[in-house]
């Protein structure tokens, strides 16, 4: 981000209503230490060290310049930052940016209030009350599963839900219109702590000199100018996100899908992050022309463009919300970790969704021509026309929810008001 932004720390940005002071603390790595780097248990356990470290000294210099910190807030891969917190004496709250449901979900396995799959049966359903269905052993957040080559990542967000009691408030990016039962269900199971959902949080109020950016990619403008010489609802939007890694034979079929589907599109195509030895997919020639491929695009405003028709995406739960609020429709290709349970909301329970895959667990590679099959389910005939008029009644529910008095402004407002009034 200080990269993206060309911030100074200790820089003040304009942001929203307010304004942001970004402070930045070294990890201990030199540039080129590439191979630390990509050791996932390496990095966070120094990061860990380091932050804990580097946040202590950060609140001691705010308050020997009489500007007492009110609240440490972090996500669910830093769930240490709650033991600074805690030892220090301040207000924290965890940005939790994955669904509540996904969130009930770790908290039931943490605290085994129900059976989920494991090494000698790792095909159960499992069932959570207030879910609208029962989740299949591919179908629970993948990180969960005995299989999943991502333990890592479980470990920490399963440390975060350990230490929820340590917590004042759990800020979720969705909207109580959305996911309304689930969010009672977890408020009942933690008394203690505030379950707070604020989102959509990209929909929150911006100022026209807010110019931060986590990306670090320039706005490719000519994206925008390209889909407005489109028709109305006539382009598929593809992007897997700044993580996601599609393999190269999917991306073929994909792109031969297409190919047959007749229809133009918008693909986000990344380059291979550095210090990897992949090398940059070249799409056949024929496919190329008949869409525009490019390595960034503004999503929230090419969701937003009436050209789009429907999202091909991994369906990582900032990309599922931002197409629930903007009203399109979403072709399900998910990946790993809630991905998997985002697709399945979104076809059962949204009704916004058409499911491409189950998850790379399956270990499967979808056809050509079932790629080209569900592209044109989303965007032409009866189907398409059922997906739109959901996905547009939910884009109504978000505008509503951040609106002014609505669910989200309301909760996001009480939360501050906390902060200010030091009542926690």
């Amino acid at each position: 981000m200080r990269q993206a932004n060309g911030i100074q720390d200790g820089s003040l940005k304009p942001v929203g209503l307010g304004f942001l002071r970004f402070e930045f603390f070294d990890d201990g790595y030199t540039p080129d230490d590439l191979d630390n780097k990509r050791n996932s248990g390496l990095l966070f356990t120094d990061l860990e060290v380091a932050g804990k470290r580097e946040i202590k000294n950060l609140v001691k210099r705010y308050e020997e310049k009489n500007q007492p910190v009110r609240c440490l807030i972090n996500n669910s891969f830093v769930p240490w930052v709650c033991d600074v917190a805690e030892e220090l004496q301040i207000p924290s709250a965890v940005l939790w940016v994955q669904s509540c449901a996904c969130l009930t979900a770790y908290y039931y396995y943490q605290n085994q209030l129900a059976k989920f799959p494991t090494k000698t049966e790792p095909e159960i359903d499992v069932e959570v009350p207030f879910m609208p269905l029962v989740l299949k052993h591919n179908e629970i957040p993948s990180f969960l599963h005995p299989s999943c080559r991502y333990s890592i990542f479980a470990d920490l967000i399963l440390q975060q839900i350990k230490r929820l009691p340590k917590t004042s408030s759990v800020l979720i990016d969705t909207f109580e219109e959305l996911e309304r039962d689930i969010i009672d269900h977890m408020s009942q199971l933690c008394p203690e702590v505030i379950i707070n959902p604020i989102g959509p949080l990209f929909m929150m109020a911006k100022t026209t000199s807010s110019d931060i950016k986590g990306d670090i990619s320039d706005s490719a403008n000519q994206c925008m100018e390209w889909l407005d010489s489109k028709d109305p609802s006539s382009i598929v939007y593809i992007s897997f996100g700044t993580v996601v890694h599609v393999k190269r034979e999917q991306i073929d079929e994909i792109a031969h899908g297409l190919l047959n589907s007749g229809l133009s599109f918008l693909w986000v195509v990344r380059p291979p992050t550095e210090g990897l030895s992949r090398a940059p997919h070249v799409l056949p020639r024929e496919v190329e022309e008949q869409g525009m491929i490019v390595e960034w695009c503004p999503q929230e405003r090419v969701l937003a463009h009436p050209a789009v028709a429907c999202f091909l995406s991994h369906c990582g739960w900032n990309s599922t919300v931002e197409a629930l609020s903007s009203g399109v429709p979403i072709v399900c290709l998910p990946q790993w970790g809630d991905q998997v349970t985002n697709a399945l909301y979104l076809v059962d329970v949204f009704k916004t969704g058409v499911r491409l895959g189950r998850g790379e667990a399956d270990e499967k590679i979808v056809s050509r021509e079932v790629v080209a099959e569900k592209l044109l389910e989303a965007v032409v005939g009866e189907k398409a026309v059922e997906l739109r008029e959901n996905a547009r009644r939910w884009k109504k529910e978000a505008e509503a929810t951040v609106g002014h008095n609505g669910s989200s402004d309301r909760n996001f407002g009480e939360f501050v008001d906390k902060l200010v009034a030091n009542i926690w």
